[in-house]
């Protein structure tokens, strides 16, 4: 018997990011043939689940007269670029490729970040596939989506060395950022903030400058006011106390006090006074839950201030990492979860929820972090998820007696069964949500709720001259000065205006809806999104194909930036109804793991090229029950 040695693995490197390449170790590497390899390959290792052949072979190799064949020569042409004879395998096809590493693995919250200022361009860049149109809108929408995710990356980056007094390196992640989006004023703020931290004042002023003639020139918007106070940082680390702790905690007292009354500048300004007057040195832990106390007022009580109240947030953190305080260590990453569950940044979102978790001691602090959990899951279309994270956050809010946070998490529970059109169950919550939201005087938070029961009214065939509450939601929504809740308010102004067959002013309240959420930098993304999905449903039941079209590649983008996957289908379904045949085909490919029943009759149902009722979800006309969501 004659014995063979094993040969050893190869060692191979798997580039996806910009021009995508294969890059063994130790020998010359050779590129597969043909742009379907290389998505075959991306498709297979990027996959949720393992593929079947057949998915495959449907998806990339439809036009060929043998499908399966074809694709077994792409898959052949693979193993011998990567040299692993047997990666790629079996059926479903196993993605795991032995001794390979991919660039992407760098995207993990583990991985070495310094790797991340060396990513540039898009994801499979210069790769298309013609006649593949639904592998075409995955590839769309995967560059969206990685894209987003090495931002996101670069953002916590430098947030982090920011917050570890490590300034001119923070400067380096910060401005990979702005040359990655350039149109993004977060971005430019996060930069301004690193440069005036570093010292280098003179290049914070340019960079605001820069930034303003940029976003006036590509966008025709002027900057938000945040932009320039961020070359002028309030907090200051290891400032000198000048009063002692009593002082401290009456200024966290009478801040929090101002907030719960609605008085959000003089709550901010108190807080700051009670981080200006601690000191990390004397009392480490008391700074720190003023950095906390600060930082979660500038996220949840100020509009446009998110970046400031992250930055705070991770010196809040940093602090009470210090001083081994769990409890503000679970409430910041909290926080900073949610700032990114707002903005959409999902892993990232993710990653601080789970650090969340594992410092959380009590049911309150279950309670919010579940809440927080479950809004991401409902925001990205995981809905059994979602129900059951929220379910579980009001349920140890109720052991803990915590009605707020009981009245928060019903609220995201309701939209949840809205979205499935489940109504009874978004009835039975929405109504509980707001009956906690009067008892608690709540009113900062009353529109969202309110909102929500007028749309599901709407469902319902209600409020076709009853409009009173809803107009009640929007002017209290526009006291509070809260642009999300005077979205999704002047939002439902605008469905019941189309339900009564007043275009005109249909449309009036849906661009109001867009200003107004379009107002901040920090907007909740996921109202950004239902906003543009109500004014293209609009758009094209009146015939302005024109614009319905530059709006689905907005609510294309941004759906896919931020993982909004059940957004992205409706995407698909509007483009359906302009006459793209193609559309249903790529919408059933991206609603494959949604469980929800109404998306999936809503893609039954829809008609090519028909701007109808019946595809409509807002209705064209009063008296037409036949909407579905």
């Amino acid at each position: 018997m004659v014995l063979v040695a094993e040969p050893e693995p190869f060692d191979v490197t798997i580039r996806l990011v910009g021009p995508p390449s294969i890059e063994p170790t130790g020998r010359e590497g050779r590129r597969p043939r043909g742009h379907k390899s290389w998505a075959l390959l991306a498709y297979v290792v990027l996959a949720e689940r393992a593929v079947s052949r057949q998915q495959l072979a449907e998806l990339l190799f439809a036009d060929a007269d043998d499908p399966l064949g074809a694709l077994r020569w792409s898959l052949a042409e693979l193993r011998r670029a990567l040299g692993v004879s047997d990666a790629l395998r079996g059926d479903p096809i196993s993605s795991v490729i032995a001794g390979a590493s991919f660039d992407l693995d760098v995207l993990s919250s583990a991985s070495d970040r310094s790797a991340l200022l060396k990513m540039s361009g898009e994801f499979l860049e210069g790769v298309h596939v013609d006649g593949c149109s639904a592998f075409e809108s995955w590839l769309i929408v995967e560059r969206y989506r990685v894209s987003a995710v090495i931002e996101a990356r670069l953002r916590e980056a430098a947030l982090d060395l920011l917050a570890d007094g490590r300034a001119p390196e923070a400067v380096e992640y910060a401005s990979r950022l702005v040359v990655r989006n350039l149109l993004d004023e977060g971005a430019h703020e996060l930069l301004v903030r690193c440069l005036a931290a570093s010292g280098d004042g003179l290049a914070a002023l340019h960079q605001i400058a820069v930034a303003e003639d940029v976003l006036r020139r590509e966008l025709g918007v002027t900057p938000s006011a945040a932009l320039r106070a961020a070359a002028f940082p309030q907090v200051v680390r290891g400032a000198v106390a000048i009063g002692g702790s009593a002082e401290v905690q009456s200024l966290l007292e009478a801040g929090r006090a101002a907030l719960l009354a609605g008085a959000a500048d003089a709550g901010v300004d108190c807080l700051q006074r009670a981080v200006d007057k601690s000191s990390e040195d004397v009392d480490a832990a008391l700074h720190g839950r003023a950095l906390l106390a600060l930082g979660s007022a500038l996220v949840h009580s100020v509009r446009g201030r998110d970046g400031e109240g992250s930055a705070v947030l991770h010196d809040a953190v940093r602090v009470a990492t210090v001083s081994k305080d769990r409890t503000s260590l679970a409430t910041a990453y909290r926080e900073l979860g949610f700032v990114e569950v707002q903005a959409g940044r999902r892993p990232s979102a993710s990653d601080w929820l789970v650090r969340a978790a594992q410092h959380a001691g009590d049911d309150a602090s279950t309670a919010a972090i579940l809440g927080v959990h479950g809004m991401s899951a409902s925001d990205s279309g995981d809905y059994p998820r979602a129900i059951d994270m929220l379910q579980r956050s009001i349920d140890a809010a109720v052991r803990c007696g915590d009605q707020r946070q009981q009245a928060w998490s019903l609220s995201i529970l309701g939209r949840a069964h809205l979205l499935r059109d489940e109504r009874s169950q978004a009835a039975v919550a929405l109504d509980r949500s707001i009956e906690l939201v009067h008892e608690e005087r709540w009113l900062a938070f009353l529109p969202w709720p309110q909102a929500l029961r007028a749309e599901l009214d709407l469902r319902e065939g209600g409020l076709r001259n009853d409009i009173g509450g809803i107009e009640q939601a929007w002017m209290l929504a526009c006291q509070l000065g809260d642009p999300c809740w005077e979205a999704m308010t002047a939002r439902v102004l605008g469905i019941v205006s189309a339900r009564n067959g007043d275009q005109s002013r249909a449309m009036t309240w849906l661009e109001e809806a867009v200003r107004r959420c379009g107002s901040v930098t920090d907007q909740y993304e996921w109202v950004r999104a239902a906003v543009l999905d109500s004014m293209i449903d609009l758009a094209v039941i009146t015939g302005d194909h024109g614009r319905a079209a530059e709006l689905i590649t907005t609510l294309t983008t941004l759906a896919a930036r931020c993982e909004m996957r059940e957004m992205l289908v409706y995407s698909h379904l509007h483009r359906a109804r302009l006459g793209d045949a193609d559309a249903v085909g790529a919408g059933r490919l991206l609603a494959h793991d949604i469980v929800n029943p109404a998306l999936h009759r809503a893609l039954d149902d829809v008609q090519i090229g028909t701007s109808g009722s019946r595809a409509s979800r807002i209705g064209a006309k009063s008296g037409d029950d036949d909407v579905r969501r």
